[in-house]
């Protein structure tokens, strides 16, 4: 007879778990999710990508957050005017 472990471990995935962190935003400009940072399009085909895509985006997405902390202008803008 198999051990709970033994049986537990088969519904057990070895997958890239989603970066989802319920913040589902998407940045009107930019067109990224405020919360993860994924594109509609990577969120809407995450569940239907292999592992090495899912960890390609995963290595892109540090370097898509600069992109949502630009000021629209506030005070500086207003001033050079």
């Amino acid at each position: 007879m198999s051990s709970k472990a033994e049986k537990d471990s088969v519904w057990q995935r070895q997958e890239v778990e989603s970066p989802c962190i319920q913040i589902c935003v998407v940045h009107p400009e930019e067109r990224i999710c405020t919360g993860c940072l994924r594109s509609i399009d990577e969120i809407t085909r995450w569940s239907k990508m292999d592992n090495d895509e899912r960890s390609a985006i995963l290595d892109e997405l540090p370097a898509r957050a600069p992109r949502l902390r630009k000021r629209r202008g506030g005070r500086a803008s207003r001033m050079a005017r």
